[in-house]
């Protein structure tokens, strides 16, 4: 089978967690496009017979090491007199790395610490530092933009769990602007098709087109939004969703724009 054949079906979620890693579609993107060119220099790092996946983001994991992400407080570029509202400096970029690919990703300990060659226990150490990191953080006003009840029900069930606020629940993409304009969130949780037949997309993007905020997509058809052809969203969940893959991706959405304010 050609390699392109066997990389194409896992480039969405490698590009999923490079953006999530990096924090913007641009330098996710840019990792991604570096293994691809490693790849295609050496075909031979993807070998017949073995799983694809894994190699993959173990090349992706080679190429990050060699040009380290920085997401410590230095990274971003602060307004002056913000605070971070979350501050994962303290995680290595390696917990984080791990913490996304055995969360978000879905990979067992054992097959992160493969691609992360590294040692089972290691990776274990990793993984209770990062989420005691998550566990202390702060608090945040969160609206959902989510027509199925149940669902919202679980999101804001979750949320308040993590020791955020919920704002508000909004159905329709009319709704979600009013609510916005009336609650000035920290974080949206965002689905793509809405009760009305409007769109969440169309939603975020008129909140986006006002304000600067990390938004989280959680639908059931990414490959939607991860087509390549258009401005994509770095944060994006699939349904039906692990609540831990949306709880780190929460604290890595806000972690990446410091403006937002902990108290919105």
């Amino acid at each position: 089978m050609p390699i392109s054949d066997r990389i194409g079906p896992h480039l969405p979620a490698l590009r999923r967690y490079a953006r999530a890693l990096a924090g913007t579609q641009s330098s996710g993107d840019a990792y991604v496009a570096a293994t691809l060119e490693t790849i295609l220099v050496d075909p031979m790092l993807m070998r017949e017979g073995e799983d694809d996946k894994m190699r993959l983001f173990a090349l992706l994991s080679r190429i990050i090491a060699s040009l380290p992400v920085s997401m410590g407080r230095g990274a971003s570029s602060l307004v002056p007199g913000a605070e971070t509202p979350f501050d994962l400096s303290g995680v290595p970029p390696r917990g984080r790395q791990a913490l996304l690919l055995a969360t978000v990703e879905g990979f067992s300990v054992e097959e992160t610490a493969e691609i992360l060659e590294a040692e089972t226990t290691a990776i274990r150490a990793l993984l209770d530092a990062a989420f005691a990191e998550i566990a202390a953080q702060a608090e945040t006003g969160i609206m959902i933009i989510e027509d199925e009840p149940l669902i919202a029900l679980d999101l804001a069930h979750m949320v308040s769990g993590m020791g955020h606020r919920v704002t508000g629940i909004a159905r329709t993409q009319a709704e979600a602007e009013t609510l916005w304009s009336d609650s000035q969130p920290g974080l949206v949780l965002a689905d793509v098709k809405l009760a009305d037949g409007s769109s969440g997309i169309d939603a975020v993007n008129t909140i986006l087109a006002r304000t600067d905020i990390p938004v989280i997509f959680i639908t059931a058809y990414p490959e939607k939004l991860l087509t390549g052809e258009r401005p994509e969203p770095a944060f994006l969940v699939s349904k039906p969703f692990n609540p831990e893959q949306v709880k780190v991706l929460i604290n890595q959405a806000l972690l990446f724009t410091p403006q937002t304010r902990a108290a919105a």
